[in-house]
């Protein structure tokens, strides 16, 4: 299966002995990674040096040109399906459905320059890796950019992927609008990256996903790799509390109707509700806006988000009844009124075991530590092993930052985890076409 000097076959060798030597002997190519990193986090980069690439916007439109003229000169083929997930093929010697490596390129209003776009560039580079090696795979390989991971400016977060695997119909995404009124199927459309296959047609062997930990558990343990297992389940809910626009001098404390304090409170009550299910719950009130938002006035509407995650279904599902019940509790005394709704329900995720193992065995190959871990953070690949085995491998990022423009991994870790990437697509590889022979 592979070709070149890292197939070479030493005298009384056997076939499968040649493969894994040719396997384990190619190499990614660290520096010309951390170029591309740094390359691309100029597209939208920021003063504090960091990346504001929104979906959809012009910023995401010129990374992915970059990324599309980057795979066509590897050779490969790119398409776009109709929810703008582009994807690089490079053929195989069979036509089994691809082996699919790959993240997302979106940011944060104030990202930074590893969140999603490792996992792109990573499996870029290592299928330069097997190109340059002329190692030829048994399924094609493909890298995939997903569209609108983050969620910043289109809710819920992982609408693409979420579309691909049938949790949303594409005509609700489309119509989703950001804060500005412009639908995702307008700003696809104004970027031209809506392609003619439908999200979700497209059959996968298998999806691997490069990714840092945007957590702090590996650094302080010391630990290369993590070798994901699954993904913590989690709820988004937009909350809107309707009181009374008043004048603040004029008007006594009795007779308010003060949107902003229940909202104070409701934020208050969702952290009592992690601390309560700690160590493994969190929840989060990351948005909020304000209206009028005048000083000299007393607060007649907030809007605002609410994140609840725990890796246990149950005690999801009384995290979220608390939290109901709560926001009654809240607001009927104080005469507000309360428009709630549930935007993103993420059940737990337990990756495929196949792909896992290939996670751990290719970082045991590269001589780098590893443990297994859970996914605090939400990915496409939950999305996606809805419908394809499915693994994640993590590297350390200094801190646990993420989501944030002082978020940093260094151009070693990034390197491993690429290494790694290459190693386990490349072993799930060897097990299709082992089974194909049985």
């Amino acid at each position: 299966m592979g070709s070149g000097p890292a197939a070479s076959r030493r005298p009384g060798m056997t076939a499968a002995e040649c493969q894994t030597n040719s396997m384990t002997n190619l190499r990614i190519d660290p520096e010309r990674l951390w170029g591309e990193l740094m390359e691309t986090a100029a597209i939208g980069g920021t003063a504090k040096g960091g990346i504001c690439r929104l979906t959809l916007t012009d910023l995401d439109r010129q990374v992915r040109d970059w990324f599309a003229a980057r795979a066509e000169k590897l050779g490969c083929t790119v398409s776009v399906d109709d929810m703008g997930v582009m994807y690089a093929r490079r053929a195989g010697t069979s036509d089994v459905p691809p082996i699919v490596m790959g993240s997302h390129l979106d940011t944060q209003p104030t990202g930074g320059k590893f969140d999603g776009a490792l996992g792109v560039l990573g499996a870029l580079e290592a299928l330069r890796t097997m190109v340059e090696a002329g190692y030829e795979t048994y399924a094609p390989i493909e890298v995939v950019n997903w569209t609108n991971e983050e969620g910043s400016r289109f809710t819920p977060a992982m609408l693409a992927s979420g579309t691909f695997a049938g949790v949303f119909t594409r005509d609700w995404a489309a119509a989703r609008r950001d804060r500005a009124g412009v639908t995702f199927g307008e700003a696809l459309e104004t970027i031209g990256y809506r392609g003619a296959e439908p999200c979700g047609a497209r059959r996968l062997s298998a999806h691997f996903e490069l990714h840092i930990e945007q957590g702090p558990i590996l650094e302080a343990e010391n630990i290369e790799i993590g070798a994901v297992t699954g993904v913590q389940g989690m709820r988004w809910y937009e909350v809107t509390i309707t009181g009374q626009d008043a004048h603040t001098g004029a008007t006594p404390m009795r007779l308010r109707k003060n949107a902003l304090l229940g909202a104070a409170r409701v934020v208050e009550a969702v952290e009592q509700i992690a601390q309560a299910n700690a160590p493994l719950a969190v929840g989060t009130v990351g948005s909020m806006e304000v209206k009028p938002n005048s000083p000299n006035v007393v607060p007649g509407e907030v809007f605002f988000t609410v994140d609840l995650r725990h890796p246990e279904a149950s005690l999801l599902d009384t995290m979220e009844q608390i939290f109901l019940r709560e926001v009654d509790t809240v607001c009927r005394p104080l005469g507000l009124d309360v428009r709630l709704a549930k935007i993103w329900d993420q059940p737990p995720v337990r990756f495929d075991s196949d792909c896992v193992d290939a996670v751990r065995h290719a970082a045991a190959e590269a001589g780098y530590s590893v443990r297994d871990i859970v996914s605090g953070a939400g990915h496409d690949s939950a999305y996606v092993a809805r419908v394809a085995p499915t693994a994640m491998i993590f590297v350390p990022c200094r801190g646990g930052i993420s989501h944030n423009e002082a978020e940093f991994t260094s151009q070693e870790q990034c390197a491993m985890g690429a290494q790694v990437l290459l190693q386990a697509v490349l072993r799930y590889d060897r097990m299709l076409a082992d089974r194909s022979k049985q």
